[in-house]
C-alpha cells in the first residue's frame, strides 16, 4: 500500500515537472521573441528618435501632455475643456501660435494629446460646429471627418479589448503557474515524509 502511494506521488511529481518544463520553455520562447522584436523596433526607431526622447518614460510624457492640455484649458476656457470637448477649427494651431500666449512646443504637445482623446473623436459628428479660440463657430465637421473619427474610435476600442484580453491571459497563466508551484511544493513535502 505504501509503495503504491509513493509510486503515485512519484508519477504525479514527474507529470508536474513535465508541465513546469513546458511552461518554462514557452516563457523562454516568448521572452526571446519579445527581445527580438524589441531589438528590431529599436533599430528602426534609432533613426527617428533622439536620446532625450528615449530616456523619458511614458508616464513622464503623459504627465507633460496632460499639463500642456491643462495650460490650454486654463488659457482658453471657451475653447478647451475636459468635460465638454468640441471639435476645433481647422488651422487652430496657427491661431494659437499667432496669439503667442503659450509656447510653440506646449501648443504642439497639447493639441496632439487633445485631438487624439476618445472624447475628441466622439465629438466629431457630421455637421457639428467647429470652434475657434473665442468659442465661436468656425466651420463644420464633414461626413468624411466624422467617418474617420468613427474608424479611429473603433480601432482604439479594438486595441483596448486586445490589451484587456492579453492582461486576462497573462493573469490566468500566472495563476496556473502559482497553482503548479504550490502543488509541486506539496508533493515535495509529501516526498520528504
Amino acid at each position: 500500500m505504501a509503495s503504491l502511494d509513493v509510486n503515485s506521488a512519484i508519477a504525479q511529481t514527474e507529470q508536474l515537472l513535465g508541465e513546469l518544463d513546458q511552461l518554462l520553455e514557452a516563457r523562454e520562447r516568448g521572452r526571446e521573441q519579445q527581445k527580438m522584436q524589441q531589438s528590431e523596433s529599436s533599430k528602426v526607431n534609432e533613426a527617428t528618435t533622439t536620446e532625450s526622447a528615449k530616456a523619458k518614460p511614458k508616464s513622464k510624457n503623459r504627465a507633460a501632455n496632460q499639463a500642456a492640455v491643462q495650460l490650454l484649458i486654463d488659457t482658453y476656457p471657451k475653447t478647451f475643456s475636459r468635460s465638454q470637448v468640441r471639435p476645433l477649427k481647422i488651422g487652430i494651431q496657427e491661431d494659437l501660435l499667432a496669439d503667442d500666449k503659450v509656447s510653440k512646443n506646449k501648443i504642439k504637445r497639447a493639441l496632439a494629446s487633445y485631438v487624439r482623446s476618445l472624447a475628441y473623436y466622439r465629438s466629431l459628428q457630421a455637421g457639428a460646429d467647429r470652434i475657434d479660440l473665442n468659442g465661436a463657430a468656425a466651420g463644420q465637421v464633414s461626413d468624411q471627418e466624422a467617418e474617420h473619427a468613427k474608424g479611429k474610435l473603433k480601432e482604439l476600442n479594438r486595441q483596448r479589448r486586445e490589451r484587456e484580453k492579453q492582461r486576462r491571459q497573462d493573469e490566468r497563466e500566472r495563476e496556473k503557474s502559482e497553482r503548479i508551484n504550490n502543488k509541486l511544493e506539496q508533493l515535495m513535502q509529501l516526498n520528504k515524509r
